[in-house]
């Protein structure tokens, strides 16, 4: 186990936001209760990342460094991760090798299964099981590949703020850790991270992650959506979003704020359950027995029960403070209305033992 904590750092669209976790004996594969000794976040200015990339290198540094001063983290070196529609998982089976030889063996073997040049993706392949098949032991698992890109312009927004990246991760990985720790290990669980620009679908049979998907809106694209039916600024609007969420009824001056919300969350729903519903019919008996929301767009009013509705599953709101311990140094009040948004720094920062 570290001397220190293990940091895990989310960049997000709206905030930088890191969390320092000490484990508990084992380490992060352990039984041992973790403790979340330090949490911190700073918001950033609009468009400095943009779909989960740096778009404007300065500005997401300068957060990082205050967000280091706020925090008074004990160590610089952090787990980050990555996750937008530029990021490729597939499910792929290889002829079983040592890990090592199945990941310097994937330029040769996916070309075909990715969007992009083999030279231009950083990939990696996560196992999920083995079967002995008509030629002998076969590998089960999930090809990740991302442009190299997307990656270079936030290692160096990171390293330039002074700090050390130890591990970069995907995050709809980081999201299982930190949410299926303890509970739903017997269960296959979809996973719903609703963050401020992108939502990640992630569902995962008795702890193993089998099927990950990105889709392109998120929690400000409500609040963006609002603002421009109201014509009123982002922060107004994102107070009248929470005060009309979707399902209810609406009072006629708020009539077209409701439809604002409607016309982005409908949509996004429906690909949800779209999801749900494609899973379902490549996994016949083994479908979704529940869905759990998170991220910071999952706060809507409203918005559990028209998943619920849509989808026919159990919808609950996930907790990712419910495996550790709370140190008094964390300073969790300042996450007030934040703690749904937790689960991928306490996941990047379990990611210590991937």
């Amino acid at each position: 186990m570290p001397k220190v904590g293990v940091i895990g750092l989310d960049l997000g669209s709206t905030h930088v936001r890191a969390v320092e976790v000490r484990l508990g004996r084992g380490g992060a594969a352990g039984k041992g209760v973790p403790t979340l000794t330090r949490y911190a976040q700073v918001p950033l200015p609009l468009g400095a990342i943009r779909d989960g990339e740096v778009a404007d290198g300065p500005a997401v540094t300068a957060a990082l460094q205050e967000l280091w001063v706020k925090g008074k983290f004990t160590s610089r070196d952090v787990n980050i991760g990555v996750g937008n529609q530029r990021v490729v998982v597939r499910e792929l089976e290889l002829p079983w090798m040592p890990l090592p030889q199945i990941r310097a063996s994937l330029p040769f073997q996916v070309q075909e299964l990715i969007p992009m040049p083999v030279e231009e993706a950083l990939l990696d392949y996560y196992p999920t099981g083995e079967r002995e098949g008509s030629g002998g032991r076969m590998m089960q698992g999930m090809l990740v590949a991302a442009t190299r890109d997307t990656v270079r312009a936030n290692l160096m927004a990171v390293e330039s703020a002074g700090l050390r990246p130890r591990m970069v991760d995907l995050t709809p990985f980081a999201l299982l850790r930190a949410l299926t720790r303890d509970a739903y290990a017997d269960q296959t669980v979809a996973l719903v991270e609703i963050g401020a620009r992108i939502t990640q679908v992630v569902i995962v049979a008795r702890g193993v992650p089998r099927f990950v998907r990105m889709l392109p809106s998120g929690g400000q694209n409500v609040t963006d959506a609002v603002a421009g039916a109201l014509g009123i600024a982002a922060a107004e609007a994102e107070v009248v979003k929470r005060s009309v969420g979707i399902g209810y009824a609406v009072e006629a001056d708020l009539a077209a704020a409701g439809e604002a919300i409607s016309t982005v969350v409908r949509p996004l729903m429906e690909a949800v359950r779209n999801t749900f519903v494609y899973y379902a019919s490549n996994n016949p008996g083994a479908g979704i027995e529940v869905a759990v929301l998170t991220g910071g767009g999952s706060q809507l009013p409203g918005l559990d029960r028209y998943l619920e509705s849509t989808s026919r599953l159990t919808v609950v709101a996930g907790d990712p403070l419910a495996a550790l311990k709370v140190a008094a140094t964390a300073h969790l009040e300042d996450a007030v209305g934040h703690s749904p948004s937790l689960a991928t720094p306490i996941g990047l920062a379990y990611g210590v033992a991937a």
